[in-house]
């Protein structure tokens, strides 16, 4: 690996020479995040293929979208978008972690740059791999059969909400990683994401479920998000006339923003105390 360059810490000049010493120090750190997909392009390819995968076997194989007046594909594919928001934690995490075994963070840490350019290159670069990630399951979703029907500008409020649930789970990762500190416990996590993933109306309607279950499913952060994205891409929703699914949208901010409240500072908070 090779360090990211660095050079004297900043004088006291002022608010705006502060702002830019922050972002030069961030855009390095994210330079750095990007390198990293040039050395490990099978990584990259593997998790842009995974939720490729899972699409089109739900698709054809085992069948999506239980309990759907309508096409089945034009409910599964807004489900799988918010599915693969959430299914990157893992990623995350892995990072985090390698860079915490091998000491980088460390190193980074005892140079003189803004403290806070790790995390902001790290949840830069995951999220442009996310944008990635969006831009290649849309266009497998439109190659199996699935259309938005509501317009560009809903469309793009849809992709907004999936990356606003996206930066608050990486904020979780960020944490989780550190938490754990050692690569060998993102396993654990990945357990404990497939069934939340799994428990919520991406693959089909709470109203196909028992009552208690739907009832569970429809106040997933995931679900408040696949059933707004279906809202505003104008695909069947499979609504309940819940409180939950009326207001879907007011949900798909409200969850992610609680969720950036409390991982986002205690990200923040266990960065400052590593090593101490």
């Amino acid at each position: 690996m090779s360090a990211a360059t660095t050079t004297a810490a900043p004088g006291p000049d002022g608010a705006a020479s502060r702002l830019g010493w922050a972002l030069a120090d961030s855009w390095t750190m994210t330079r750095r995040e990007l390198a990293h997909w040039a050395r490990q392009p099978v990584a990259v390819l593997v998790n842009l293929v995974f939720p490729v995968m899972l699409l089109l076997m739900f698709t054809y194989l085992v069948g999506g979208g239980r309990g759907v007046s309508g096409d089945p594909t034009e409910y599964l594919v807004p489900g799988m978008l918010a599915l693969t928001m959430a299914f990157g934690l893992e990623a995350t995490m892995l990072a985090v972690t390698q860079d915490l075994g091998k000491g980088v963070i460390d190193r980074f840490r005892s140079m003189p740059m803004v403290p806070g350019a790790v995390l902001v290159g790290r949840s830069a670069a995951d999220m442009l791999q996310s944008v990635l990630s969006l831009a290649v399951m849309t266009g497998v979703g439109y190659a199996v059969g699935w259309r938005w029907h509501n317009g560009a500008a809903a469309a793009l409020g849809a992709v907004g909400l999936l990356l606003l649930l996206r930066f608050a789970m990486l904020w979780v990762g960020i944490h989780l990683a550190m938490v754990a500190g050692r690569p060998e416990m993102v396993t654990a996590v990945q357990i404990l994401v497939w069934p939340v993933g799994f428990l919520s109306n991406v693959f089909a309607t709470p109203a196909s479920m028992p009552g208690w279950l739907g009832a569970v499913v429809e106040w997933n952060p995931m679900s408040a998000t696949a059933t707004a994205v279906r809202e505003l891409f104008g695909n069947p929703g499979g609504a309940t006339g819940s409180w939950a699914a009326e207001h879907a949208e007011l949900l798909a901010v409200l969850w992610p923003v609680a969720i950036i409240a409390v991982f986002f500072p205690l990200a923040v908070r266990k960065f400052a105390r590593l090593s101490r």
